[in-house]
């Protein structure tokens, strides 16, 4: 356990629990090596059969730390990203709930559709920014979750997306009064954990295999790999990153 990110156990279900709480969750070098322990740590432990990632506050994550991504680009630090934290939810083999207690946006909400489920607060929002910064982010992955009429326009648009929109086009799966998002989450996570953990790691990798994103995550990794070498990528992220400190808020 560490200051920023608390793993925990409730009988057959495990807990991932952000708690970066002044920076909205915001992933820098030390959430994304520990969230991505935590997650590893659960999908090890036989007892735990299903797990939950959730945020602390008024915040689910707002993807990448601006600060530190500004850094690098400037040559002044380095950074990974987020990879740490995709690959372990991407890899990870038993069923995850995303409780999205606030705000996802950017490689949070990316976070959020990679999870097998979503439970959200009522004051969910959520933003797919990627176009804005002169990247592709969630275009591998929204298409199969909302189709790609929908995924086309919330990524070309790099709209807000509040809890009951995103609960009518298919990108949540419940949306409940913020008070009670966890209980709800959690009871979704007793009702799958009751079942047999053989067969819920055995379905999510059949209903995974059908429908593969395989393609579309080479494709968006080759044109992010280009994207973000380019000047207009480095102009538009730094602008985005000022607005973002002036607010002192997520992006």
């Amino acid at each position: 356990m560490s200051e920023i990110c608390e793993v925990s156990r409730d009988g057959h279900v495990g807990i991932v629990r952000m708690k970066r709480i002044d920076k909205h969750n915001a992933f820098n070098r030390e959430l994304d090596a520990a969230v991505s322990a935590g997650l590893g740590e659960l999908d090890a432990d036989a007892d735990v059969h299903v797990a939950i990632l959730t945020g602390t506050g008024n915040a689910f994550s707002a993807g990448a730390d601006m600060n530190e991504a500004v850094q690098a680009i400037e040559g002044k630090g380095r950074t990974e990203g987020m990879a740490g934290v995709y690959g372990a939810v991407a890899t990870f083999r038993k069923p995850l709930i995303a409780c999205v207690n606030g705000i996802a946006y950017g490689g949070g909400a990316l976070v959020s559709i990679m999870c097998d489920v979503r439970v959200a607060s009522d004051n969910a929002r959520f933003r797919f920014p990627g176009a804005a910064y002169g990247l592709v982010v969630g275009g591998s992955q929204l298409p199969r979750l909302i189709g790609p009429a929908y995924a086309k326009e919330l990524l070309f648009t790099a709209r807000v997306v509040h809890a009951e929109e995103a609960l009518r086009i298919g990108l949540v799966n419940a949306v409940v009064p913020h008070a009670e998002v966890f209980d709800a989450a959690m009871e979704m996570a007793r009702l799958m954990a009751a079942n047999s953990p053989a067969t819920l790691v055995a379905t999510k990798q059949v209903v995974d295999r059908a429908t593969q994103v395989d393609d579309g995550q080479r494709a968006e990794a080759e044109w992010n790999r280009g994207l973000r070498t380019s000047a207009e990528h480095h102009e538009l992220f730094k602008k985005a990153a000022e607005r973002v400190a002036k607010r002192g808020g997520a992006g």
